[in-house]
């Protein structure tokens, strides 16, 4: 794809924040042709005055993700405008904060919806030209959580773990046809989604605060804010990733961000789950109450 990127067509979602305003910027620099969606009208309008400023190849479009029409006009006007789209990136996503009992059943299925179902809508959309031209890559943003689950994370650790299995079977399904299915797997990266975080997850402080898990809230709210600050990779050492996942001759199948990610798959390869539920336990203090 090197050879031909100048002319390369990339639609990334939920691309006007965070990691995929980052590799927005990364690959528009780098002469591929960026279609950035996203929701917000402000943050789509400051994503087009940059690009214009820079005089990059990039343009945003509104997308939502959990909205079939919006996906279908969203998608139609890319072909419309580059007549292919050689990349996708699934980046739009959302976090839920909560402990299994108290989340709600709306906001389960908000969380799937966005993360999951959001996912697969945009998806089959662009698969079946893919599938005509036999070329394509599919980016697949997941997480760490993706295949370890700490407390009060069960919501967006099984969205992001649907994502696994989801990619799993298009690498083998979509490999007759030339088309490249790659995860991408950060560890905890600061972005506006930890703030966004809080926000939907206003409607449990009560819970947090005086509910019966509310050591298990304060020691993750804990363990969240020290990470925060330990953090040393930023939304555009990510997005070199992802560069390197799309321009790669024979990319893999996973590619890991941040060391919290080399060290979680390592742990989990090499401890059985009561040593790995053990060193969770540890790390948010939970004890068995008497």
């Amino acid at each position: 794809m090197n050879a031909e990127r100048g002319t390369q067509a990339v639609l990334i979602t939920g691309a006007t924040d965070g990691l995929g305003k980052a590799a927005a910027l990364l690959l528009a620099g780098r002469g591929y042709r960026v279609f950035a969606a996203g929701r917000s009208a402000e943050k789509r309008a400051q994503l087009d005055a940059l690009a214009r400023a820079k005089t990059l190849p990039l343009e945003t479009l509104e997308m939502d993700v959990c909205d079939e029409s919006s996906v279908q006009r969203a998608i139609s006007y890319v072909y419309q405008e580059s007549g292919a789209i050689d990349v996708l990136i699934n980046n739009a996503g959302l976090v839920y904060v909560g402990v299994v009992e108290d989340l709600r059943m709306e906001d389960w299925r908000r969380q799937f919806e966005t993360n999951f179902f959001g996912v697969i809508r945009v998806t089959q959309a662009v698969l079946p030209q893919m599938r005509e031209r036999r070329k394509g890559r599919i980016l697949m943003m997941s997480s760490v959580s993706g295949f370890v689950t700490p407390p009060t994370q069960g919501a967006y650790s099984a969205s992001k773990h649907a994502i696994e299995a989801l990619s799993n079977a298009l690498r083998h399904e979509l490999y007759p046809f030339g088309i490249h299915t790659i995860l991408i797997q950060p560890g905890y990266i600061v972005t506006n989604i930890q703030n966004t975080a809080m926000e939907v997850a206003q409607t449990y402080q009560e819970k947090f605060k005086t509910g019966p898990y509310a050591k298990i809230y304060a020691s993750y709210l804990g363990n969240a804010t020290s990470t925060r600050a330990r953090s040393k990779t930023t939304p555009e050492d990510c997005a070199r990733i992802m560069l390197r996942a799309i321009e790669a001759p024979h990319p893999k199948a996973r590619y890991g961000v941040t060391p919290l990610a080399t060290l979680a798959k390592f742990t989990k390869w090499a401890l059985t789950d009561n040593a790995a539920d053990h060193m969770i336990r540890r790390r948010y203090g939970i004890t068995r109450e008497k």
